[in-house]
């Protein structure tokens, strides 16, 4: 990507919806909300927001899991936005 560019990524975490709760929880520079393509970081859990409405069944057919989250890198640092994500990854298998 072009410096100054930031993406979207969606990825389970090992150990289910739980874990994927203590990630977010855990993420300290990376803001818990479900906008897109701000300037900084955000993160959201799509099965308990955007997707809150569909059942066990439909969340599979729309592509979202219950361990999924999906990060919106914003313009900080990638070493800082590094750190957040390897220390709240650390904590959420705990």
């Amino acid at each position: 990507m072009p410096e100054g560019s930031s993406g979207i990524l969606s990825f389970g975490i090992k150990g289910g919806e739980q874990a994927g709760a203590k990630f977010i929880d855990a993420l300290q520079l990376i803001v818990r909300l479900v906008n897109i393509g701000d300037a900084k970081s955000l993160a959201c859990h799509p099965a308990s927001t955007t997707h809150r409405q569909l059942n066990a069944e439909e969340l599979p057919m729309a592509g979202v899991s219950k361990e999924m989250v999906r990060l919106s890198i914003g313009i900080e640092h990638i070493e800082d936005i590094l750190a957040d994500v390897e220390q709240a990854l650390a904590l959420s298998q705990k």
